[in-house]
């Protein structure tokens, strides 16, 4: 329990680094969440300070996610008496990866280093889910990249491909006969349910019409380089 418990206190640390506003700080000397959509994540990023930016904080935070799974989680068999399962089903291995990137999610969704008020943490979770599967991950990123482009709201695009995830994976396991451990379906709906709570703001917006719209798919230098030029 011990080493389950500095593990995810461990990957909150690292989920909890605030990319985009500590990208914001120290290149372009503001504050992304009074910016844009107010938003402290990659999308916003983009929108803001630019492709360049917006690349290099999309990047680390699915490295936060990855890190997590692949690497931090293992470091629970060297601590104390290792991992023990929290269920009798639930497989050790398995539970530990979802509960190593649940605690970057939640880390980035509520930073300790920029009083709680993180993004959506929907590149954080692509991280994680595909440390664990990479397969059901990549359905969800197909439909994102599809419904992004062919609606031009990034919050459509992340809300339905989170809830097509665990969706993906109950199809994989039951209608394919994969070995898809019970434990990673529940997280894996926690995160999404989870993801789509946090667009809640999006939602209104989109049912009122007012959510912002990629205006155009070419490479941006960001809406403050623009401000500067007209200035």
């Amino acid at each position: 329990m011990l080493s389950i418990l500095v593990v995810f206190i461990l990957c909150y640390l690292v989920g909890a680094i605030p990319s985009s506003l500590w990208m914001g700080k120290i290149f372009f000397k503001v504050d992304i969440r009074k910016h844009g959509s107010g938003n402290a994540g990659a999308t916003n990023t983009f929108r803001i300070l630019g492709w360049k930016a917006g690349t290099i904080v999309l990047l680390f935070d699915f490295g936060k996610g990855l890190l997590s799974t692949l690497v931090l989680s293992q470091l629970a068999y060297s601590i104390g008496s290792g991992p023990v399962s929290f269920y009798e089903g639930w497989d050790v291995d398995s539970m530990l990866l979802i509960l190593s990137g649940l605690a970057a999610v939640i880390g980035h969704m509520f930073p300790v280093y920029a009083n709680f008020k993180g993004g959506k943490g929907a590149a954080t979770a692509c991280g994680m889910l595909y440390g664990i599967e990479p397969v059901s991950i990549s359905v969800s990123l197909a439909l994102f990249l599809i419904l992004m482009f062919s609606t031009r709201y990034v919050s459509v695009g992340s809300i339905f491909a989170s809830l097509i995830y665990p969706f993906s994976q109950l199809f994989l396991r039951y209608g394919l006969g994969w070995d898809i451990d019970g434990s990673i379906i529940l997280f894996s709906s926690a995160i999404a349910l989870g993801i789509i709570i946090k667009h809640k703001g999006n939602i209104k917006r989109l049912l009122n019409g007012t959510e912002n719209r990629i205006q155009s798919f070419k490479p941006s230098n960001g809406r403050l380089k623009k401000e500067e030029n007209s200035a």
